[in-house]
């Protein structure tokens, strides 16, 4: 469960670590907004850690960075070896600019 695949990603990515806001609705229809940190980015996509709420497979989530936002769609989501941290992978609605 803690293994990433990003292999198959054929975008070149950035291994970075920034701080940025997410917001969405929960799996209980529930509005939040958390602070996750993204790393291993492409212009296409992200991986997030951090966000602190359940979310699924297909939502949509927005991503605020600094003053730009846009949408994603969530891959998939899993937890650290911890089983503490979730960890979710995102790609860009292509209507949305690259934040």
């Amino acid at each position: 469960m803690g293994i990433l695949r990003t292999e198959r990603c054929r975008k070149q990515r950035t291994h970075i670590d920034i701080t940025v806001l997410v917001w969405g609705i929960d799996t209980q229809g529930e509005r939040f907004l958390h602070e996750a940190h993204a790393r291993d980015i492409s212009l296409s996509g992200a991986l997030l850690s951090g966000p602190e709420t359940d979310i699924r497979s297909g939502d949509v989530i927005g991503i605020l960075c600094g003053k730009r936002n846009a949408r994603f769609r969530v891959v998939w989501v899993r937890y650290d070896d911890a089983g503490d941290k979730m960890i979710v992978a995102g790609q860009r609605l292509a209507a949305d600019a690259c934040p």
